[in-house]
């Protein structure tokens, strides 16, 4: 489970948790505590500053190395890895999607493909790893988002589906962070409709 600019805090822990009630093992692993966490911070601008500035490297060594502990857990499937996340989450599950080989399945919420990622050889988007995805992969997104906008979200599924046939991407009429129900934005169908799209998802692809 992958958090949004404000870290692991209570909404993302609940939903963690909701996987958890589903019958996974669920982990959010908090990705920013290397620049001292974001917590406690309320100013939006200085919270960005932090977190566009991590390292796609880190964010990546940091995820697999959540996934190595949760492998490692009694009763887990080693072999049946998901990644999920939420706007931020969401754009870096499209990168862990196609980078770290463990990888079963994916279901990024809202994520900005065109989102970069600081790379020791530059800048990554998701456009640039589309190409790299080949697990099953399910897109959640709001028609009425402007990060990202919807003509980003046909671009990059139409780049998904030139390398991969088990791709998804489903418009809700909602904006972003239709899920997050502790924002303005929340919308409460479409927030039911995609938890169900989700969880069928990863029943069907990391349980069949």
């Amino acid at each position: 489970m992958i958090s949004e600019i404000w870290g692991v805090h209570e909404y993302v822990r609940d939903s963690t948790r909701r996987f958890a009630k589903e019958g996974y093992y669920a982990i959010a692993p908090e990705l920013f505590k290397r620049e001292g966490g974001v917590g406690h911070m309320t100013n939006v601008q200085e919270i960005l500053k932090i977190v566009l500035a991590v390292p796609r490297e880190q964010v990546l060594g940091d995820s697999q190395a959540a996934i190595d502990f949760a492998k490692t857990r009694p009763g887990v499937r080693a072999d049946r890895v998901g990644v999920t996340g939420w706007c931020w989450g969401g754009s870096t599950t499209i990168q862990i999607a196609g980078t770290l080989p463990d990888i079963k399945a994916a279901a990024a919420w809202y994520g900005p493909p065109a989102r970069p990622y600081p790379g020791k050889n530059g800048p990554v988007t998701g456009f640039d790893v589309a190409k790299d995805i080949k697990v099953p992969f399910l897109g959640l997104y709001g028609e009425e988002d402007q990060n990202p906008k919807p003509e980003d979200v046909q671009r990059f599924a139409a780049m998904l589906k030139e390398h991969n046939k088990n791709v998804d991407i489903v418009m809700f009429p909602a904006g972003h962070g239709f899920h997050a129900d502790y924002r303005q934005s929340y919308d409460a169908w479409s927030a039911t409709q995609a938890w169900k799209l989700c969880t069928d998802f990863f029943n069907k692809n990391l349980r069949a």
